[in-house]
This record gives structure tokens, sequence and C-alpha cells, in this order.
């Protein structure tokens, strides 16, 4: 049995999809066009320092027009009770139809270059950005946008195995579906209260409160878990150990607690043969480039001195899929 600590990155990568029920170009464009810039860079991090991505795209990203998504459309969308939810609600009359002058909306050649990285894994954060908990959608939707998602990956000759849920929204009774269309793993949740999914309507200012307070000082835990614990059922569920909260000018000032929190988890799973999840999107390194992506070699190099001394390992999602089908659960 592989017993090595493992080390997860999933991005979860969107552009504006992720956001558009929230944010405009306006208010949020420089993150979203920052994306194209930063997303080389954290790829080349990545490669010296020998370290493995996976990265869950919206399905809506891989188009390079209008044209070539509306291809691809489910013939049943979701049915959101807050219509601002569903991207096909107005939202693609309002785009320019090629990659070039909808840098917001398609990245199809930003995909690219992730392949021509080998060690890093394309998976799947569904095709529109779905709501698993929101009220209005179905099972059968669901099901629909995911197919959707597959269909338009293959085009580059891609097979989606890992989904990271829109928002969280994990949703236990979508897992069969996933399962039956070859996903083999999730990002599930930390096993903490603040942390359960939940819809937009039951996210509350306490639990944000205290996810805020975590970035900094340990209240939640390490967040590490056995190989053993996560194989004992499928789909696999990889749970999240911590989001990389971007830097913020406001608490600079707690940048050292913000990292410490990070390498002390990594270091415990690394110890004990248990896996640590980072995640985070690639838009939150759109701006403050230059704070983020330092913050992001120091985690790096500590990675590279963990490897060096317990063998602790950087793995995909689909990679740990693979070392976990080997692990007999009744040992």
């Amino acid at each position: 049995m592989n017993t090595t600590g493992k080390f997860i990155i999933s991005l979860d990568f969107e552009l504006l999809w992720g956001v558009r029920d929230k944010k405009t170009p306006d208010s949020y464009g420089e993150n979203i066009m920052g994306v194209w810039e930063a997303i080389p860079k954290m790829l080349e991090a990545f490669e010296k320092h020998n370290v493995k991505g996976t990265w869950a795209t919206v399905g809506f990203l891989f188009a390079s027009s209008k044209k070539e998504l509306l291809e691809f459309f489910p013939s049943r969308k979701p049915n959101y009770l807050n219509k601002n939810l569903s991207p096909y609600n107005g939202h693609f009359e309002l785009l320019d139809d090629i990659e070039e002058k909808n840098k917001y909306h398609f990245a199809s050649s930003l995909i690219d270059l992730i392949l021509k990285y080998p060690k890093q894994e394309i998976a799947t954060h569904t095709f529109s950005h779905y709501y698993c908990l929101e009220p209005g959608q179905t099972k059968e939707d669901f099901k629909d946008d995911t197919l959707a998602a597959l269909q338009i990956a293959k085009k580059k000759n891609i097979t989606l195995r890992s989904l990271v849920f829109p928002r969280n929204q994990f949703n236990d009774e979508y897992l069969e579906i996933i399962k039956d269309l070859g996903i083999t793993s999730y990002r599930g949740n930390e096993r903490v209260w603040f942390y359960d999914a939940a819809n937009a309507k039951d996210e509350n200012l306490r639990k944000r409160v205290f996810r805020l307070l975590d970035t900094y000082i340990n209240i939640s835990g390490h967040n590490c878990y056995s190989l053993k614990e996560i194989a004992k059922k499928e789909p696999y569920d990889i749970p999240s150990s911590r989001f990389l909260r971007p830097y913020s000018q406001k608490l600079k000032q707690f940048e050292k607690l913000r990292l410490r929190r990070i390498l002390k988890s990594m270091t415990h799973a690394a110890k004990r043969g248990e896996v640590f999840h980072l995640w985070w999107h690639p838009h939150n390194f759109g701006i403050n480039q230059k704070e983020n992506l330092n913050f992001l070699n120091d985690v790096l190099t500590h990675y590279a001195f963990l490897n060096e001394k317990y063998g602790f390992e950087s793995v995909s999602m689909e990679d740990l899929s693979t070392i976990l089908q080997q692990i007999d659960i009744n040992e």
C-alpha cells in the first residue's frame, strides 16, 4: 500500500461564469483579465517545483466562439427559482462571438496551454457553473449539464475524471449520476459546520466570519485525511483541507499567520501519510499577482522540503483515485 502523504492542488477555473450573478466586468474585470497572465505563471511555478494541479474547468470555457458553445447546450437547463443564477437567461446575448474579444467568457487557448504541461489534469467544474443545491434545478438537469461538459471536453480529446461542485454545493443525491458518467472523484468540503455545503439562502455571516478566522488561526483543525478513509466509497470524496485565500492589503499584517496555517497542515499530512488538499480560483490571483505568486512559491518550496524529508507526493485528483482503487479498506 502507498503510505506516503499526498499533496493535492485543485483550481476552480471559471472566469466570469463563476461570479456573473454577483459581479460585473466593471466591478471585477481586472481580476478576470488578470487570469490570462496569472495562469502561465502558476504553470511555470508548478513545473519548477514538480507539482501537479487539477484544473476544474467550467465547460463554457472550452469554446472558442459563441457559435461553438451553442452547439453543446444541453436540452434541459436548470430552472433555478432565482433566475439570476442561470447564465441561460439572456446572458449570451451580451457575448462577442470570438475568444479574442471575449476573454471574460472563453478560454480555449488557456486550456490548450494547460494541456502542454503533462503533470496537469483538466477536470470539470460542471458545464454551466451549475448550482446543485439551489431550488428549482433537478437531477435530470444536472445529468444533462454533466453530459454537455463531457462532450465539449472530448472535442479536445480530454476524458474528465474529477469534478468540483461550484460554490462547493456538494449534493449527495448526485453522486450516482457522476459515477455512472465516469467521474471517479470530487472535492468535498471540510468536515466542520462552517464549511458545510449550503445554497445561497443558507449561507450566513457567522459562517463567513469563522471561515475568515480559520484562514489565520487553527479553528477547524488541520483537515487532513487518511487514504483508507477516503477509499471507503466511490466516487471518492477528496475533501478540501484549505482555501488559499488571496492577498489582502487590509490584512497584510497577518500574512505570516496565513502562510503558517497552510504550512503546518502540510507538515501534519506529510508526517502522518495523509492527504492535504489546497484550492483556489485563478481569478483570486488576477490582481496583486506579485504578492499572490510569492505566497504560492513559499507553499511550493515547503512542499519540495516535505517531499525530500518525508516522501510527501504531489498528485492530481485523478492520480489519487487510481491509488485509492488499490487500497484494501478491510486490511
